[in-house]
C-alpha cells in the first residue's frame, strides 16, 4: 500500500510540475487530447496500461 501511495505521489509531481513549467504545453496537450477521436484514446489508454504494468514487472522482477 505504501508503493501505490508513492506512485500516486510522483503521478501528482510529475503532472504539477507539466503545469507550472509549461502551462501553454498542458493547454495544448489537453486540446488535441479533445479532439482525438474515442478509439484512439482507449488504444493510447490500453497502451499505456500494458507499458506501466511492464516497467512495473521489470523493476520489481
Amino acid at each position: 500500500m505504501n508503493d501505490l501511495i508513492a506512485a500516486l505521489g510522483l503521478v501528482l509531481v510529475i503532472e504539477g510540475l507539466l503545469w507550472a513549467a509549461f502551462p501553454w504545453l498542458a493547454t495544448r496537450i489537453l486540446q488535441s487530447v479533445a479532439e482525438t477521436s474515442e478509439p484512439v484514446l482507449r488504444f493510447s489508454g490500453v497502451a499505456a496500461i500494458a507499458l506501466g504494468v511492464l516497467v512495473v514487472w521489470m523493476v520489481r522482477g
